[in-house]
C-alpha cells in the first residue's frame, strides 16, 4: 500500500506539471491512454480475453463516465491547488463511500459513523475557504466533485466484483478514460510537446504500477489494517509541494486535513470493531 500511494503521488505530480500546458480533458486522456498499454497486457496474461468481454457493460459505462469527469475534475483542481491540499479535500472520498453504501448497498451505519462523517465534513468546509473571506475555492469544489465521483465509482466497484473480474475493471476504465476524455479534449487540443512524451510516460507506467500494487495489497492484507496507510499521501505531497513548487500548506490546510483524518480513521476503527463483532 505505501508503494501504491508513493506510486500515485508521482503520477499527480506529473499530472500537475502536464496541466500548465494542456485542458483537463486532454490530461485525463493522457492518463488514460498511457497507462492502457500495460493494464491491457497485465490483464490478458493474468486472465486472457474472456473476462474482459463477458462484463456489465451498463456499469462499466457508468464509471467510464465518472473517470472521466472525476479525473477531468481533479486535474483542474490539481493545476491550480497545492498537492497537500488537493489530496486533504480528497481525503473525505472514505467519509462519502461509507455514506453512500447505505442507500446503494444496503449496508448499516451506526450513530457513532455517521457523527465522524459529519465531522469529516466539516473538516471540508475548513478546506472549502482557506482564506477566511467566505469565498469558496473552485478549485477545491472542483477536488470535492472528484471526491464525490471517485465514491460513486467505488461503490460501482463493489457491485461489479460480484461477477466481473478486476482485469476488465481495470482495462475498460483506462480506455474510457482515454477515449471519453479525447473526444472532449479534441475541440481545444494542444499537440503534444517533445519534451513532453518522457512525462506521459512516467504518469502511465506510475499510475499502471500503483494500480497492480494497490490492488494487491487489498487482496493480501486486511482493509481496515491496509486503508489507512492512504493517508500518507498527504506526506508525499507536502513533499513534493516543498521540493518541485516550493510551497508548503498553510495552518488551515493542517486543521482541515487533520479533521478529515481523525474522521477517517475513526471510521476504518469503528468498521472493524463492527466486523469483528459479526465475525467473532
Amino acid at each position: 500500500m505505501l508503494a501504491a500511494v508513493a506510486l500515485f503521488a508521482l503520477m499527480d505530480a506529473g499530472l500537475k506539471q502536464l496541466s500548465a500546458h494542456y485542458s483537463p480533458f486532454q490530461v485525463a486522456s493522457l492518463r488514460g491512454a498511457a497507462s492502457l498499454p500495460l493494464v491491457l497486457v497485465w490483464a490478458l496474461a493474468t486472465a486472457g480475453v474472456a473476462p474482459l468481454i463477458r462484463v456489465r457493460w451498463s456499469l462499466h459505462l457508468l464509471r467510464g463516465v465518472l473517470g472521466v469527469a472525476m479525473m477531468a475534475a481533479f486535474v483542474y483542481a490539481v493545476a491550480r491547488l497545492p498537492l497537500s491540499t488537493t489530496y486533504s479535500i480528497f481525503f473525505v472520498a472514505p467519509l462519502l463511500i461509507t455514506a453512500m453504501s447505505v442507500p446503494f448497498l444496503g449496508e448499516k451505519v451506526g450513530p457513532r459513523r455517521w457523527i465522524a462523517i459529519a465531522i469529516g465534513l466539516v473538516g471540508v468546509l475548513v478546506l472549502l475557504r482557506p482564506t477566511g473571506e467566505g469565498l469558496i475555492s473552485i478549485s477545491a469544489v472542483m477536488v470535492l466533485l472528484a471526491a464525490v465521483m471517485y465514491a460513486i465509482s467505488a461503490i460501482t466497484v463493489r457491485i461489479l466484483a460480484r461477477t466481473d473480474s478486476t482485469q476488465s475493471m481495470m482495462v475498460w476504465l483506462m480506455a474510457m478514460i482515454a477515449g471519453g476524455a479525447g473526444v472532449l479534449a479534441l475541440p481545444d487540443w494542444t499537440p503534444i510537446r517533445d519534451s513532453d512524451w518522457w512525462l506521459i510516460a512516467g504518469v502511465g507506467i506510475a499510475g499502471a504500477l500503483g494500480q497492480y500494487a494497490i490492488t494487491e495489497a487489498f487482496r493480501l492484507g486486511e482493509a481496515s489494517l491496509i486503508a489507512p496507510l492512504e493517508y500518507t499521501a498527504l506526506v508525499w505531497g507536502v513533499l513534493l509541494d516543498l521540493t518541485l513548487w516550493g510551497v508548503l500548506p498553510d495552518a488551515i490546510t493542517w486543521v482541515g486535513a487533520a479533521i478529515i483524518v481523525a474522521s477517517g480513521l475513526y471510521l476504518l476503527r469503528r468498521e472493524r470493531v463492527h466486523v469483528e463483532a459479526e465475525h467473532p
